[in-house]
């Protein structure tokens, strides 16, 4: 996984799941990585068209606690803005 950032190219409206406020949902329209996260965040149910709910949020840019059908993820704040949601 390459953790340098990148230049992410987004639609005026587009969010990322980084930008989500507790307790919304939105659903997966782009997974902006590297094919390796790509892969990484299918295995855990993150693919294009699910539903995802932002359950938590840590204090000081800390990790994410998200909502995949039935599947709690905690994720990076960095890999949570390579989401983009509708």
């Amino acid at each position: 996984m390459n953790a340098s950032p990148q230049r992410l190219f987004l639609q005026n409206d587009a969010l990322t799941l980084a930008q989500f406020q507790v307790g919304q949902v939105g659903k997966i329209t782009a997974i902006q990585a590297d094919i390796d996260l790509q892969q990484r965040l299918a295995a855990l149910g993150l693919r294009v068209g699910c539903a995802v709910q932002l359950l938590r949020r840590a204090s000081f840019g800390g990790p994410l606690h998200v909502r995949v059908g039935t599947t709690e993820i905690i994720m990076r704040c960095t890999e949570a803005q390579r989401i983009v949601m509708a």
